[in-house]
């Protein structure tokens, strides 16, 4: 006989199409997959023929695991280590001669084992990755047990990783082809940006995605710098710069995008571009603030993601999702805009949507995989609950998660990884940080 796990709740917070929200239910998961959702007392009727182990208690909430759509999970390596900065400045100054001396496989197997441990502690199940050695973030993705697209970043110019474009593109189909028969990874073609890739190398990467049919990841108009860059050398701004050289042709995922006006809104919606918003790592390097409200009005489906920790320094999305909705109230006036449940949506299907892998995951739904995360309600800061969406948006922390299950594995339990030692992991971490220091 099969062996099943029954995971409860007070509240179980479904993100379905009707945006159900169930009380003293329960969750079944069989192998990687949710086979039953319904009253608690009643599933343990029903299964009572199993060797059933049940999670959860009359306390917890169950959710669907969050999904960090842009991240560069490796450079936790290097947070903290230069605050305080303009992008520009940061990266050329500071972060770019580094990974010139750091980047290896090891160092982004490493980086990445710490940001997965982060991230799914803090109730991350999936990630949207941009980097180099891409089989190394695999690698530690598959190890800690987290859902992973993973980009090969593309660049003109040469790095530890590649000499020019030719290069990471020929890279990123090795990493496709590798990556065909995993299902933890996901893989993705990843033009850093505008003003890192040429029109001839964006076009090659558009056409690498639309092969193989992938996302494409992209940084796009983070900086108003870089959208006055690109009105000096194209005579236009950047998104519609992209649409005239046809790379809005495929499935793409636009970082960052805060210096947007309203006819490159359109032009967006109109090709379905998703947005991954990266409030914190905007708000600290003062590149700006993203409209989200004309983006969501629009239609454009909005993600959160941390962006890298070194311009973070967090890899959490609740502290994420709580800023960028009080932000978003203060810039236009008018506290209604992003409300509780729309920022659920952000966390969860609308991002799987934006990944296009909403079939998959971002609900709680029969059928779906068991990416979920359960957390404990019974805590000062998170009583009462009159809204259990208010509750999870505005008052709840990371330390509040105590388990989090991917692809049907109990990964996170009682706030401990089982299936990594994690001070190993953190122990390697300070390791690297004594290197980066000798620089």
């Amino acid at each position: 006989m099969n062996s099943i796990f029954i995971i409860r709740g007070q509240y179980i917070i479904t993100m379905n199409e009707h945006d159900e929200v169930l009380n003293n239910s329960g969750v079944v998961v069989k192998d990687d997959k949710i086979i039953d959702i319904g009253d608690f007392s009643e599933l343990l009727k029903k299964y009572k023929d199993y060797p059933v182990q049940i999670y959860g208690n009359s306390h917890s909430v169950l959710m669907p695991g969050f999904i960090n759509t842009h991240t560069h999970a490796a450079m936790v390596l290097f947070r903290g280590i230069a605050d305080d900065l303009p992008l520009k400045q940061w990266l050329n100054e500071h972060i770019w001669p580094r990974e010139a001396k750091f980047l290896s496989p090891e160092f982004v197997y490493d980086g990445s084992c710490l940001a997965c441990l982060e991230m799914l502690k803090s109730g991350t199940t999936t990630f949207n990755d941009m980097y180099f050695f891409p089989e190394s973030i695999a690698k530690a993705a598959k190890k800690l047990n987290i859902r992973a697209v993973i980009g090969q970043g593309v660049f003109d110019f040469s790095t530890p990783f590649g000499k020019n474009a030719e290069d990471y593109l020929n890279r990123a189909l090795e990493f496709i082809e590798k990556s065909k028969t995993n299902e933890l990874i996901i893989p993705a073609v990843a033009p850093h940006a505008i003003y890192t890739c040429c029109k001839e190398t964006l076009i090659k990467s558009r056409d690498l995605a639309l092969k193989h049919d992938l996302l494409i990841h992209i940084h796009i108009s983070e900086t108003f710098q870089e959208v006055e860059e690109c009105i000096r050398n194209y005579g236009k701004r950047p998104v519609k710069y992209l649409k005239n050289i046809g790379f809005l042709e495929g499935k793409i995922i636009a970082a960052h995008s805060v210096w947007l006006n309203d006819e490159e809104i359109e032009i967006m919606g109109n090709h379905n571009v998703g947005v991954s918003h990266c409030i914190e790592s905007n708000l600290k390097l003062a590149s700006g603030i993203a409209p989200v409200v004309k983006m969501l009005k629009r239609g454009i489906k909005v993600s959160m993601g941390t962006d890298g920790a070194a311009s973070n320094n967090n890899l959490d999305l609740l502290e994420e999702i709580s800023i960028a909705a009080k932000v978003q109230k203060g810039i236009t006036g008018n506290p209604t805009v992003l409300d509780v449940k729309t920022c659920m949506k952000i966390l969860t299907i609308w991002a799987a949507e934006a990944l296009g892998i909403e079939k998959e995951v971002g609900s709680i739904e029969t059928g779906k995989k068991a990416d979920l995360v359960l957390m404990n309600l019974n805590k000062p800061h998170l009583q009462p609950v009159y809204d259990i969406y208010s509750t999870i948006i505005y008052s709840a922390k990371a330390s509040d998660i105590e388990d989090v299950f991917v692809n049907g594995v109990p990964v996170i339990t009682s706030g401990k990884h089982q299936l990594v030692d994690e001070d190993t992991l953190i122990e390697k971490a300070v390791w690297w940080s004594r290197q980066i220091q000798k620089l």
